[in-house]
């Protein structure tokens, strides 16, 4: 007698890549006895990345669940999410497991991933390197799909994703596009974050986004995945801080950006300080818009942005579309930044008000979600964890978890 696990945006190969947000799942007998039904226990048993159960979709996850599996092989649902601050390492560290209630026996198990958004100084040194291999092949010394996303952000193209409130919305995406062409180079990889109101002492180092010589030339050990960095034509990344060593930079700090408002008008504020104060916390292409994307390191920062941005969501309660304080009205009205506008480049429109280029292609698809879709609009890249939605974009960070409204339970099954 066996069970079998079936959980949902399985791929080719039989992986799942799960986050904090629950996602709903199945087990059944195999081969079970001829009538009656069965008495199973799903548990958490990885070596690594913990794995919470329920039987509706819920924030109230235990690493148990008990389940009675009828003898004639019909499926039973349940829903499984990753246990919040127990990420994985590596594939197959986060395991379902289903043994005898009443003798132990273990009847089936399915090997699976937490995969999240980590910071930068929480990376063990293969999850670094994942990393830095991925976004290395995908730049291949110039001549990968790396230059769509140099082409995405340039001076031409700000007014599409700044100084406006669809900033937040737009780099949300454009994150998660970079990421999904990463995963597609190698899925176990997460975009990490650089925070950087924190020292990060292993990040400027040659081991990891390169140290900076007396000309600011980032020096790398021999046979690192960005030793040959090319964009633009240019070879190497050139990046001088402006803040001591294992110092943070000069920027406005967590708890303060969190509270630059209770609403997102007032939130938005954060494109200044600390987002562009991070920015010109270094002499090179990074510290302006048109030039800032030639430095990988531009994504890792970014990817703090869009932390802070959802752990505001998180601490104030505003993560859908439906509420009115977790978006504001565009100021110009212009278009790309309404709840209801779709997004360029991932729309694909060529012709005025947009630009006349549209570098990248539609938005990537993912087997963990259905979302964002090929277009994407601003309101799409709100409710991320899937809050007040079934489906979420697929990320999670490992400082935010997921947390129904206070006016939600938890959904059906």
């Amino acid at each position: 007698m066996q069970v079998q696990i079936n959980l949902t945006g399985t791929d080719a190969q039989g992986r799942v890549f799960l986050t904090w947000s629950p996602v709903k799942a199945s087990a059944r007998l195999v081969n079970g006895p001829p009538a009656g039904s069965v008495a199973v226990t799903l548990r958490s048993a990885g070596t690594g990345g913990g794995l919470v159960f329920d039987t509706v979709r819920s924030d109230r996850g235990t690493g148990s669940l008990n389940l009675s599996l009828p003898a004639d092989g019909r499926a039973v649902s349940f829903w499984v999410a990753g246990e919040f601050l127990k990420p994985s390492v590596a594939y197959g560290d986060a395991v379902v497991q289903a043994v005898g209630t009443t003798d132990g026996a273990v009847l089936g198990s399915k090997d699976v991933m937490v995969r999240i958004r980590k910071k930068t100084q929480a990376l063990t040194a293969p999850e670094r390197d994942r990393y830095l291999n991925a976004i290395g092949t995908l730049n291949a010394r110039g001549t990968g799909a790396y230059r769509d996303f140099r082409d995405m952000h340039v001076n031409n193209t700000t007014r599409e994703m700044h100084g406006n409130v669809g900033f937040l919305p737009w780099h949300r995406a454009y994150l998660l596009d970079l990421e999904r062409s990463l995963q597609a180079i190698d899925p176990t990889v997460a975009l990490p974050y650089w925070r950087f109101d924190e020292p990060a002492p292993d990040l400027f180092t040659r081991d990891f986004m390169g140290e900076p010589d007396a000309s600011g030339q980032a020096v790398f050990k021999p046979g690192h995945a960005l030793e040959h960095w090319v964009t633009d034509g240019l070879p190497g990344i050139v990046r001088g801080p402006d803040f001591p060593p294992n110092s943070p930079a000069a920027v406005l700090s967590e708890i303060d950006t969190i509270n630059l408002g209770f609403d997102y008008a007032d939130f938005i504020a954060m494109e200044i300080d600390p987002h562009g104060s991070a920015h010109v916390s270094f002499f090179g292409p990074i510290s302006s818009i048109g030039t800032a994307v030639r430095d990988p390191l531009f994504f890792m920062l970014h990817a703090n942005v869009d932390r802070l941005w959802a752990k505001w969501q998180w601490v104030r309660h505003h993560q859908t579309a439906a509420d009115a304080l977790a978006f504001a009205p565009a100021s110009p009205n212009t278009v790309g930044h309404r709840l209801g506008d779709t997004m360029w480049p991932w729309n694909g429109i060529t012709t005025r008000p947009r630009l006349s280029t549209a570098p990248g292609g539609p938005f990537p698809p993912s087997l963990s979600t259905p979302l964002p879709g090929r277009t994407p609009k601003v309101e799409d890249m709100l409710d991320y964890l899937a809050v007040g939605a079934a489906d979420g974009l697929g990320f999670a960070y490992d400082d935010v978890p997921f947390e129904l409204p206070p006016t939600v339970v938890a959904g059906g099954p």
